[in-house]
């Protein structure tokens, strides 16, 4: 007789605790120092790949749990560590999922392995959708994709934008216009395979937080890949841009979308690990600093934010497992759930850590804690992945069924 429960297996607990010590570990004494430097830890993504835990086969182990929990608990613990080194950790599987959601079986067991590289010689992916013009609103776009029958070639013209690890990446998974006149539903992903010319980095953004996450454009120039670079085929596109000419909405999602769809969850685990790491030093603080001859945590104000914190932070890690769960089992997304998950975790987050930042006081505004730049990385899971006001949009049309605008 099965029974309903919360609680991790052994297997996920193992799994929790073994990320947990090398967050702890390896990740947060190198975290403040990365900040500064704003520059992609290398020697921290090769540790990651010594013991396993930066490869295809432990992403793959986590993303096909039964339960669907375990990518959303290695996310949360990893970004508990650090967010900026988490998503330098974790950035490559923005582009697997890409690969996962769009390509054919024999696509991904060519392309996986190489996003990744080996521990002596580890590589970074890219996913690359957001453009200068066009970034909650992916029918926007204006990178072409060209197809030159007579080599069986893609040809890739544009400018992509926040593109993690964009430039710096053996892999590159671009979205892009194939049928203009098709908005969204005209669009394809594709694979540029490592050292393919016409491809460079552009600007490479110096941000508010995740510093040690490399974030630039790329530029695709006369880019020309071969036609196995389409994912999923192009037998399979020509018959869903068939059935979108003829109007028919049930032609499979948008290229961008299907990515963002399945990432959602885990990006929002990963907005519940900040929050969990602010809220621990802020309950610590609280415990320890004295004034007016008592701990803080003392005054109901300040004991009543902690239980508030302490509860956002719990409510948001269901409704990630939630959908987590429902995705593993096929369940669709009726009420937009995904997207309920990454705007209650991020927004969350936001609020967590700059609660921290007050409880600390004057400490919590100095880089001598960690809460402030907690609070710096949190600021961005309310933007990207589909911003808050992009997340209530696609709940309010789910939930509604009408093209609310």
């Amino acid at each position: 007789m099965n029974t309903f429960s919360l609680a991790l297996g052994e297997d996920q607990l193992a799994v929790r605790d073994w990320l947990h010590g090398f967050a702890a570990d390896v990740i947060r004494p190198a975290a403040a120092e990365w900040d500064e430097r704003e520059e992609t830890p290398w020697p921290i993504i090769q540790e990651a790949a010594k013991i396993g835990i930066y490869s295809p086969d432990f992403y793959a182990q986590q993303y096909f749990d039964p339960s669907g929990v375990g990518i959303p608990v290695a996310m949360e613990e990893l970004f508990w560590g650090d967010a900026g080194i988490g998503l330098a950790i974790v950035g490559t599987t923005l582009a697997a999922v890409a690969l996962l959601a769009n390509g054919t079986d024999e696509q991904i067991g060519t392309w996986a392995p190489q996003m990744f590289g080996t521990p002596d010689d580890v590589k970074v992916a890219a996913f690359c959708s957001s453009e200068p013009d066009a970034g909650s609103d992916v029918s926007a776009l204006r990178t072409r994709a060209v197809h030159d029958q007579a080599t069986d070639e893609w040809v890739l013209n544009g400018t992509k934008t926040w593109a993690t690890n964009g430039g710096i990446a053996a892999v590159h998974v671009v979205v892009a216009t194939v049928e203009p006149e098709l908005g969204a539903r005209g669009q394809a992903s594709f694979v540029v395979p490592p050292g393919t010319r016409g491809l460079s980095q552009g600007q490479k953004f110096k941000k508010h937080g995740i510093r040690a996450s490399h974030t630039a454009e790329v530029v695709l120039d006369g880019v020309r890949v071969p036609g196995n670079c389409l994912l999923g085929g192009k037998e399979k596109l020509d018959e869903r841009l068939a059935r979108a000419r003829e109007g028919v909405r049930k032609s499979g999602r948008n290229a961008a979308m299907a990515t963002f769809e399945a990432s959602r969850p885990a990006v929002g685990a990963q907005a519940i690990g900040i929050a969990r790491a602010a809220y621990e030093v802020a309950l610590d603080y609280a415990k320890t600093r004295v004034q007016f001859g008592r701990p803080i945590i003392d005054n109901q104000g300040v004991a009543f934010t902690l239980a508030d914190m302490r509860t956002r932070i719990d409510a948001a890690r269901l409704l990630v497992w939630r959908a987590s769960w429902m995705a593993a089992n096929q369940q669709p997304f009726t009420a937009a759930e995904g997207s309920m998950s990454k705007l209650y975790a991020g927004e969350t987050a936001k609020w967590v850590t700059g609660q921290a930042m007050q409880l600390l006081g004057g400490n919590g505004f100095t880089r001598e804690y960690p809460v402030e730049r907690m609070h710096r990385d949190s600021a961005i899971y309310t933007i990207f992945e589909g911003t808050s006001e992009i997340q209530r949009l696609v709940i309010a049309r789910a939930i509604s069924g009408m093209p609310i605008r």
